[in-house]
């Protein structure tokens, strides 16, 4: 399957201890038959496998010498059939809005549209259980402070994502 043309995937990239705390939330609560990916905080869901070169070039610039920017786990939301952690973040909010100025013509209405930024810890399941957990964690949620400490470039291929490129900031 490797080095076939795929839609390609951009998400935040999270440090080693943020990293563990969402894939452990995820592996708790995602149905486990379903859960084949680390958790994510997914950019664009469906670039075209044309704009790799270009891709990876504006990624570069994104992080190469910068800063992170600033980031939390803000709150909880409601999927409907699932919940996730709000991310604030308005630098990751900034590298979205100038990647889609630079990809706008090459983008699905789901890419194209609002982002709200999120950490998906369950999905998939019954409305009922949505709410049942999504109610749980809000007894006991802090909003935190999450290191980013890059953006990565995923191949989508139909099963677990194949790494594409990652590019860290300073």
């Amino acid at each position: 399957m490797s080095g076939e043309p795929a839609p390609i995937i951009v998400t935040a990239l999270f440090g080693r201890a943020d990293q563990g705390w969402f894939d452990g939330l995820r592996r708790q609560h995602f149905p486990p038959e379903r859960n084949v990916l680390d958790a994510h905080c997914t950019l664009f869901h469906h670039l075209p496998p044309s704009v790799e070169a270009e891709l990876k070039h504006r990624l570069n610039g994104l992080t190469r010498g910068q800063r992170a920017p600033q980031a939390r786990a803000g709150g909880l939301m409601s999927l409907g059939r699932g919940v996730a952690i709000r991310i604030e973040s308005p630098g990751l909010v900034a590298i979205r809005r100038e990647l889609v100025d630079a990809f706008a013509g090459m983008l699905t209405p789901q890419d194209a549209g609002g982002w709200r930024a999120h950490v998906t810890i369950q999905n998939k399941v019954t409305p009922a259980t949505a709410k049942l957990l999504l109610q749980q964690m809000e007894r006991d949620f802090r909003p935190r402070e999450v290191e980013v400490i890059g953006l990565g470039a995923w191949w989508y291929r139909g099963g677990p994502w194949e790494m594409l490129s990652r590019h860290l900031f300073a």
